[in-house]
This record gives structure tokens, C-alpha cells and sequence, in this order.
């Protein structure tokens, strides 16, 4: 399956979907990462400041983690490229036009987004809307 790069055909294939699960997003210094929390975590990324995990809650609630707020995932089934131009702009411009805050992550089948729980309803329908 060759990955899309025309940003008209991915906003049109776009497919959000939501996970059904809250995440967080907490960080730790790399000598407190432990094996269950890095096989647990959605995503992971390392910065100068520590390590930040996407953990879904129950797992950094059972790690006693800190963290401020609760997401959801939204899946965009599109296999988009690395290399598109716009996609995230588009998406994170209409979610802000609609006063959502979006936490993007771009891995390399899909994007995903993560949009606090409360507003993943109107998130999907923003996101929907892009496809026409």
C-alpha cells in the first residue's frame, strides 16, 4: 500500500475514527522509564526536559503518575505520507476554528489525534467535514 501525499485525496479518505479510551500525557526522566509503562504507552518521545509518554489513564493512574488532562485518540485511517504538505495544517486549523486544542501525532501509517474527551464528538464532525 503506497502512502498518499495529494492533500485533496487525504482530506477527502480522511476516516476519523476515536478510540474509546482516555489518554494522558506525563513525563519522566529516561532512569524512571520502566518496561510496563513503555509497553503500555500509545507514544513516546524523548526531549531534552525527560521523556513524554501517551499512557492510556488506568495504566498512569496504577503508576501514580502526574498529568493534566484526559484525551482521546482520533485515528485518521487514511495512510498518509510522511512527506504530505497541509494535512495537519488543515486538520489542526479547522479544530481550532472550533475552539479545539489537538495534540498531533504523526506515525507512519496514520496521523493521529488526540482532542480532550469532552470534544471529541465535535472533533469527528470538524474532521468530517474536511472530507467534502
Amino acid at each position: 500500500m503506497v502512502a498518499e501525499t495529494d492533500l485533496t485525496v487525504l482530506l477527502k479518505n480522511l476516516n476519523p475514527v476515536a478510540s474509546s479510551e482516555n489518554y494522558v500525557f506525563t513525563t519522566l526522566p529516561a532512569n524512571k522509564l520502566t518496561n510496563t509503562l513503555v509497553s503500555a504507552a500509545k507514544g513516546m518521545f524523548q526531549e531534552r526536559e525527560g521523556t513524554t509518554l501517551i499512557l492510556p489513564l488506568a495504566a498512569a493512574k496504577q503508576a501514580e503518575l502526574q498529568f493534566e488532562g484526559c484525551y482521546w485518540c482520533i485515528t485518521c485511517e487514511v495512510h498518509s505520507s510522511l512527506e504530505a504538505v497541509g494535512m495537519t495544517a488543515a486538520m489542526s486549523s479547522a479544530l481550532g476554528k472550533a475552539g479545539i486544542s489537538a495534540n498531533v501525532v504523526a506515525a507512519y501509517y496514520h496521523d493521529h489525534i488526540f482532542v480532550p474527551f469532552e470534544n471529541v464528538d465535535l472533533a469527528l464532525e470538524v474532521l468530517a467535514s474536511l472530507s467534502h
